[in-house]
C-alpha cells in the first residue's frame, strides 16, 4: 500500500496534456518569429518562453522550420474563418477585418520579416497561400455578384487596397503617429480607424462609374 507521501506526489504530479503543450510551443515560437525573423530566431529562445526543454520541442515539431511552418498553417485555418465569418456589409467586414488584424500585431512583424528576407521570391507555404488568397478573392467577386462591392473593380487590386488600409498602420506605427498624432495601439486611433473604414466601404459602394470620356476629331 502506497505511503502518505507517495499518494501526495502521485496526486501532484501534472498531468500531460500533449496539445497545450504545442499549442504554448507555438505562441512562444510566433513571438520569437515576430521579434527576431526566421534567421534570427532561436530554438533555445523559444523553449524557454514555452518553459519547455529543448528535447521536447524537437519531439512535438522536428525543427526550426518545421516549426515555422505550422505557425504558418495555422494561420492560414484562421483567416479562413476571417473569411467565413465576417458580415456581408463591406464597411462591417473591414471593421471585423480590422479588429482582428490588431490583435494579431506578432502575425504582421513576421510577414514584415518575411518580405525584407524574400522579397519578391518564393515563401514558406506559398501553395497553400496562393490559394486563401484566391478564396478571397473569390469572397470579393461573390460580393460584386450581390451588388455590394462595384461591380467594375479589378478584384486583385481591391484585395490590395483593403489589405493596406487593415495592416499599413499597424505595420508602420511610425507613420500612423506622424500623420495622425496618436500611436496605433492607442484605442482612440482604433476607433477612428474603424469608422473611417465604415465611411471608405459605403463610399466605395455608394460611387457610380464615370461614362469614358467622348474624344472629338
Amino acid at each position: 500500500m502506497p505511503t502518505t507521501a507517495r499518494v501526495k506526489r502521485l496526486v501532484s504530479r501534472p498531468v500531460r496534456d500533449p496539445q497545450r503543450t504545442r499549442d504554448r510551443i507555438l505562441a512562444a515560437a510566433l513571438a520569437e518569429f515576430s521579434a527576431e525573423g526566421f534567421a534570427g530566431a532561436r530554438v533555445a529562445r523559444i523553449a524557454r518562453r514555452a518553459k519547455i526543454n529543448k528535447r521536447m520541442l524537437y519531439h512535438y515539431f522536428g525543427n526550426k522550420e518545421d516549426l515555422f511552418r505550422e505557425i504558418f498553417d495555422r494561420k492560414l485555418q484562421e483567416r479562413a474563418g476571417w473569411i467565413s465569418e465576417a458580415p456581408a456589409e463591406l464597411g462591417a467586414s473591414l471593421a471585423y477585418w480590422f479588429q482582428m488584424a490588431c490583435e494579431d500585431s506578432d502575425w504582421i512583424r513576421l510577414i514584415q520579416w518575411e518580405a525584407l528576407a524574400a522579397g519578391e521570391g518564393r515563401v514558406i507555404r506559398e501553395a497553400e497561400r496562393r490559394a486563401s488568397l484566391e478564396r478571397t478573392l473569390e469572397d470579393l467577386r461573390a460580393r460584386q455578384r450581390r451588388g455590394l462591392v462595384p461591380g467594375d473593380l479589378d478584384v486583385g487590386h481591391l484585395l490590395l487596397t483593403i489589405l493596406g488600409v487593415l495592416a499599413y498602420p499597424l505595420a508602420f506605427p511610425q507613420v500612423t503617429r506622424m500623420v495622425t498624432g496618436k500611436r496605433a495601439a492607442d484605442p482612440a486611433f482604433r476607433r477612428q480607424h474603424t469608422e473611417f473604414l465604415r465611411r471608405f466601404a459605403d463610399a466605395l459602394v455608394t460611387r457610380r462609374p464615370q461614362p469614358a470620356a467622348v474624344v472629338r476629331a
